[in-house]
């Protein structure tokens, strides 16, 4: 185990949406061309990119000035090997910091907002010019750390996946889902768009408009049901799980559409998909497993608690 000093920090950054436009038109002016021939303001894409530039200069020189770094794309974040005492530090914006967080085995994490006058920043509690001063408060376990439940599917075949705010188990495309849900006893097999399993933090977020639609559509045909939603705390050890327009046919049922996943239960997907079937986690479509026929899928809470430093 490194002193506090030595500890390695690893930086994980994003492409911004000017670079993507670069490498998807090979030059500035032909990204250029292309967002003013849509009737956008290309001038929004230079501010956003020189934001984030200069956050990440300032970041560079702090991280220089603390001793061992290593920079890494979030889009290698699947293939990079994280050291047990690794501080990881995440420049904006959340996703960065949720895509981060599912790859880490309890390492600290810190988001830094890289322009606070864009982005919320929910996951980013610091900005670049503040990582000089916490870094040595984070390194010497200082600095107060909030849990975050995740939720965890693990395929027959043996790959796992993990998910900070939410899991999608169904087709790649907009074709129905077909699947045999197991759940609390109950078994059935199923047709939809696909399900949803949402932790604490993510029922904030896409579990909620979900949730949000279904009592709204409820209401308007006269249900009684009434109720509103309540989200979970970040670290709640629990998840939810809802399935998305369930069809009711001869061969499909619909009496299991929404759970609670806690510590002694996992939810049970066998696909009926031959080919479409995905499962990806925190809205990363590119970043999938394979959920196709004869595969089961096991549902459940992660063993390890993400770690954000506040």
């Amino acid at each position: 185990m490194s002193t506090a000093n030595q500890r390695r920090v690893v930086l994980v950054t994003r492409r911004t949406r000017l670079e993507d436009l670069v490498v998807r038109h090979n030059t500035l002016a032909q990204a250029k061309f292309y967002i003013e021939h849509l009737g956008d303001d290309f001038s929004d894409y230079l501010e956003e990119n020189e934001a984030y530039a200069s956050s990440l200069r300032i970041t560079i020189e702090a991280l220089a000035r603390w001793g061992r770094y290593q920079l890494v794309d979030r889009m290698m974040l699947p293939n990079f090997v994280f050291a047990p005492d690794d501080i990881v530090v995440a420049l904006g914006q959340d996703g960065v910091v949720a895509n981060t967080l599912k790859y880490l085995q309890g390492q600290p994490l810190l988001g830094l907002n890289p322009d606070p006058a864009r982005w919320d920043g929910l996951l980013l509690p610091f900005e670049a010019g503040q990582l000089h001063d916490v870094l040595p408060l984070v390194a010497q376990e200082r600095r107060p750390i909030r849990s975050v439940t995740m939720a965890q599917a693990r395929l027959s075949d043996g790959q796992t996946m993990r998910a900070v705010n939410d899991l999608f188990i169904g087709p790649r495309s907009h074709t129905s889902a077909l699947y045999e849900l197991a759940f609390d006893g109950k078994s059935e097999l199923q047709s939809s768009s696909g399900l949803i399993v949402s932790t604490g933090l993510g029922s904030t977020a896409w579990m909620k408009s979900v949730a949000t639609g279904s009592l709204a559509i409820a209401s308007a045909f006269g249900s009684a049901a009434g109720g509103s939603y309540a989200p979970l705390a970040w670290d709640a050890k629990e998840l939810v799980f809802a399935v998305r327009e369930p069809f009711p046919s001869r061969g499909t049922s619909t009496s299991v559409v929404f759970g609670r996943i806690e510590s002694d239960r996992c939810l049970m997907l066998r696909s009926r998909m031959p080919e479409s079937g995905v499962i990806f986690s925190d809205g990363i479509e590119s970043d999938f497993l394979r959920f196709t026929a004869g595969m089961t899928a096991t549902i459940d809470i992660a063993p390890a608690q993400g770690r954000l430093v506040q």
